[in-house]
């Protein structure tokens, strides 16, 4: 029964030291919000968005998935990323997209809709702020 406890204390022990530098990495860190854009743009993370766009238009997901495919695998070999292809390039893949795919598929907007109890929304992060203040405070007491 004690083998099973050498790797909890082992992952206790990382996370305590991951811990001690992590605050000052974050303290000292630059935000480069051109640079946390790209990242996101290059990562394809509203390909799903975009596939649920196409089935809000009436495509049967499996079949809006496959052309989400086809367009983020274009856009790895053009060099390109989805907000910028041309709407005539969508057009080739679907006659269903129009001018409100660029808002359905805008990195803010997929972000806000991922609504979820901790969840990348602003009001999610605002309130899991708020959450470990006050559990910081609390324990200041």
């Amino acid at each position: 029964m004690q083998e099973d406890k050498e790797s909890i204390f082992d992952a206790c022990d990382t996370v305590k030291m991951c811990l001690k530098v992590f605050a000052p990495m974050v303290d000292t860190m630059t935000v480069r919000e051109d640079n946390l854009r790209k990242a996101a743009q290059e990562g394809f993370i509203n390909a799903t968005d975009l596939a649920d766009y196409l089935v809000r238009k009436g495509l049967p997901f499996r079949t809006a998935y496959k052309i989400s495919g086809a367009l983020v695998a274009r856009c790895i070999a053009e060099g390109t990323v989805l907000e910028a292809l041309p709407l005539e390039t969508y057009r080739d893949f679907s006659p269903l997209i129009d001018t409100d795919v660029y808002a359905a598929i805008d990195l803010r907007t997929c972000v806000e809709k991922r609504v979820s109890y901790g969840g990348p929304t602003k009001a999610s992060v605002e309130a899991q702020i708020a959450y470990v203040r006050r559990a910081l405070d609390a324990k200041g007491d």
